[in-house]
This record gives structure tokens, C-alpha cells and sequence, in this order.
């Protein structure tokens, strides 16, 4: 009794060890299959490596298309338009910048060696809005030192005048780009809503273009605005510039010319 008692409790015994045994490799196997049918990441480090980058002219252009032509394009002349002005207007301002304080000199020995008139030739053969108050100045010479004065004043309203040409227009497109911007963020922002409301269902995917193109023409038109807005201020700076120069250089002309009546 006793040894068929402990022959059963061996059989059990290696019964639930084959039982653990063959769970465990059943379990094994299961991991490996599992592993094996999991598909292995993808390395996209080399893709990644060997796509071209793409080039800034490239992005705009694609920026261009994406936020429609139609809004885009104004803007794009706006920029053109300014830009051309500005560059005008920078160019003329550069010439018009004198040295003054070789020109005084000139005029001041013209007229110890030769006159009024010798100081008038040389003032005409010099480029500059300085130059052109000092003539009118000295042509009304022989009428007294308050006539020249007050051409000289007159005059120099004149040149300021010319110096500020152009500026309006640039100020006109740096007011209309940002415009232009919001109209086409406000109509793509309807086209945006006349899709929900034609579906009658709220997705992202359904109103992604509408917002896309309103939020696309709004940086393309304060991305113009900044631009105009930076050649702007260099011009009224230079302008500012020039003026200064020329108030103080026609003081300086009329200092001259009362030494030169005093002298004779």
C-alpha cells in the first residue's frame, strides 16, 4: 500500500513537472513567434540623410502657391512696388548728401578771389539741395542780406519738399500689405465655415485649407510691411539728415555774405 501510494505521488509528482516543462516552452515558443511577426522599425536616419534639403527660394515659392495666388499676389506687388520706390528713393538721397563744410569753403574763397559771381559758379557746378539754396541765396544778393534770407528760407521748403517725394507711396504700401493680409485671412476663414456648414460636420481635415491660406496671406503681408516699413525709416532718417545740413549751411551762407559786404 505504502509503495503504491508512493509510486502515485511520483507520477504526480514528474506529471507537474512535464505539465510546468511544456507550459513554459509553449510560452517560449509563443515569444518567439510573436517576435518573429513584429515587424522590425524601420531606420529612417538614411532616408532622412539622403532627402534633399530644401532651399529658401524653394519654401517661398511653396508658401506662395499654398497660401493661393489670388491672395498672395497683391501682396507680392505691394513688396515689388515698394521696394522699388524705396530703392529710388535711397539712391537720390545718397547723391543729394553734400559736404558742406568744403562747399562753404569753396564758396568763401570764390568769393574773396572773385565775388558773387565766382561763389554762383561754383555753387551751380555742385550736385545737391545745399548747392541749389546756396544759388538762389546768391542771386538775390545784390537785393540785401534779408532778400537772401528769405529765399534761402523759401527755397529750402522747396528742397525738402523733393527730399520727401516718394515717401507716401511707400507709407501707402506698408498700410496696404497688412490689409491685403487680413482680407484673404478673413475670406479664407468664410471658406473655412462654408465647409462645416456644407458638411455639417466640424473636422480638422475640412477646415485645415481655409485656415492654412488665412493664416499664410497674414504673414506674407506683415512680412512685407516690416520690410517697407525698415527702408522707410532709413529714408526719413536721411532726410532728416539733409535738412540739418542745409539749415545749418545757410546760416553759414549768410554769416559769409555780411563778412563779404562788411569786407568791402
Amino acid at each position: 500500500m505504502k509503495k503504491l501510494f508512493s509510486l502515485l505521488m511520483i507520477l504526480g509528482a514528474l506529471s507537474i513537472g512535464f505539465n510546468a516543462y511544456a507550459q513554459d516552452d509553449a510560452q517560449d515558443g509563443a515569444a518567439e513567434q510573436v517576435e518573429n511577426t513584429i515587424p522590425e522599425s524601420p531606420d529612417y536616419s538614411d532616408e532622412m540623410a539622403d532627402m534633399p534639403e530644401e532651399s529658401l527660394d524653394q519654401i517661398i515659392k511653396q508658401k506662395f502657391i499654398e497660401g493661393d495666388p489670388k491672395f498672395m499676389s497683391p501682396v507680392l506687388i505691394c513688396l515689388i512696388l515698394g521696394l522699388a520706390i524705396s530703392i529710388e528713393r535711397i539712391i537720390s538721397l545718397n547723391m543729394a548728401t553734400t559736404n558742406t563744410n568744403k562747399l562753404l569753403s569753396k564758396v568763401e574763397d570764390a568769393l574773396e578771389s572773385g565775388g558773387v559771381e565766382a561763389a554762383k559758379e561754383v555753387t551751380k557746378n555742385t550736385r545737391g539741395p545745399v548747392a541749389s539754396i546756396f544759388t538762389q541765396g546768391l542771386m538775390r544778393m545784390s537785393e540785401g542780406i534779408e532778400m537772401v534770407e528769405k529765399s534761402v528760407i523759401a527755397y529750402g521748403s522747396v528742397e525738402m519738399g523733393r527730399l520727401e517725394r516718394g515717401l507716401v507711396w511707400i507709407s501707402l504700401f506698408i498700410s496696404l500689405a497688412p490689409m491685403l493680409g487680413f482680407m484673404g485671412t478673413v475670406i479664407g476663414m468664410i471658406g473655412a465655415f462654408d465647409a462645416i456648414e456644407a458638411a455639417g460636420d466640424i473636422s480638422p481635415g475640412l477646415v485645415a485649407g481655409g485656415i492654412k491660406v488665412a493664416l499664410l496671406t497674414t504673414v506674407g503681408g506683415l512680412i512685407v510691411a516690416i520690410i517697407l516699413q525698415l527702408f522707410y525709416n532709413y529714408c526719413v532718417s536721411k532726410i532728416d539728415s539733409i535738412v540739418n545740413s542745409m539749415e545749418d549751411a545757410s546760416i553759414s551762407l549768410v554769416d559769409l555774405l555780411v563778412k563779404h559786404n562788411l569786407s568791402k
